[in-house]
């Protein structure tokens, strides 16, 4: 199912989400929006979907996409701490990176039925 999406398609979907996940964590409450109900969660679901989505979109950049969305992390947080109502935490980065490695685990078995078929 997800292997026959066009990868235009899934390069769409993670645009709209790197900017959707940067948006929220500019928000002065974005708790009314999307909310796990706990901060460290909701960092592990965002990069895990960010995640999943760059590994679909980006097959071949593996490493070049855990560093640009690690980097990612850092500026998000960074932002945050220049808004004057928001946090920066490095725990949120680990958070981050934890999403990083579910999502990654999660795109494995689609990649490897995307190469048994070409």
């Amino acid at each position: 199912m997800f292997d026959r999406i066009p990868r235009p398609l899934w390069i769409l979907a993670f645009t709209i989400c790197l900017v959707s996940v940067l948006a929220l964590a500019l928000m002065k409450n974005p708790s009314a929006l999307l909310n796990t109900g706990w901060d460290k969660g909701n960092h592990v679901l965002a990069f895990t979907v960010l995640t999943f989505l760059g590994r679909m979109s980006f097959p071949a950049q593996r490493v070049l996409l855990l560093l640009g969305l690690l980097a990612y992390g850092v500026l998000i947080e960074n932002l945050q701490l220049m808004t004057g109502y928001r946090f920066g935490e490095y725990q949120d980065l680990a958070a981050d990176v934890v999403g990083m490695v579910l999502g990654y685990l999660l795109a494995i078995p689609l990649m490897r039925r995307a190469q048994e078929q070409s």
